[in-house]
């Protein structure tokens, strides 16, 4: 982790999900299976097509009036990403691959960092484009409802990350216990170079996790801090990247 600069008061920690708790990629090993030679580009084309497809949406209508469930549009990115490789989706394909999606490799450090964080009486939150029921498959199944506060989905707005709007409604569930927390007071971590990004402009103060040491958007903001992996945030907490 490169040296922070002098941070301010850190009283809660928001993590994204997809990506940064969960491994977007991990479907690769299935769809490897059903399309050999061919699995990897699948599960990174379907990632940009879901991604691209958020923002389309939101930008098309900031009301939400195009809102569609994260469910829907992550199947819609398949759908399109296997058309755009030649690749033959079938009912029984498109279900497994789906299925897998639901319920997403956890990065192994994920409870130990959580943990560490809920013993020192950080709250710990989800803020996810996912939807309510997508979320709580995947946080189950991973065994991280335990060592989460909450876990906020955009549904409610209707609109995806990095609106402001939700950035503005992960903060307004911290100050339910926390009346009066700073955006700057709140750590935002993800593994989403763009998520980061929209945080930052929020107000946030971020921690991106490089897991692929991936050069920073040009985007004119960066992170507070960067990592490559989540056990180098508690360092911020004064624990070492350890835990320890």
């Amino acid at each position: 982790m490169e040296k922070p600069v002098a941070l301010p008061p850190l009283r809660a920690v928001l993590f994204d999900a997809y990506g940064t708790l969960f491994d977007v990629y991990s479907v690769g090993l299935l769809a490897e299976q059903l399309f050999p030679g061919k699995g990897e580009a699948l599960a990174a084309l379907w990632r940009d097509k879901q991604i691209e497809y958020t923002r389309l949406v939101t930008m098309a209508a900031p009301g939400g009036e195009r809102y569609r469930p994260f469910w829907e549009i992550t199947r819609d990115g398949l759908r399109y990403a296997c058309k755009r490789l030649g690749l033959a989706l079938g009912a029984e394909a498109e279900s497994r691959l789906m299925n897998q999606y639901r319920a997403l490799s956890a990065f192994p450090e994920n409870r130990e960092v959580l943990q560490a964080l809920k013993d020192l009486g950080i709250p710990r939150a989800i803020l996810s484009n996912g939807d309510p029921a997508m979320l709580d498959v995947a946080v189950r199944s991973a065994g991280l409802h335990e060592v989460l506060d909450h876990v906020i989905s955009v549904e409610p707005l209707r609109v995806f990350k990095p609106d402001m709007r939700v950035y503005a409604l992960g903060l307004s569930v911290l100050r339910q216990a926390q009346p009066g927390l700073a955006a700057k007071n709140v750590l935002f971590v993800s593994s989403n170079g763009w998520d980061a990004a929209g945080a930052a402009w929020f107000g946030f103060t971020t921690f991106w996790l490089n897991r692929a040491g991936l050069p920073r958007e040009e985007l004119h903001v960066a992170p507070a801090v960067e990592g490559r992996n989540l056990h180098e945030l508690l360092a911020l907490f004064g624990l070492g990247e350890a835990g320890a």
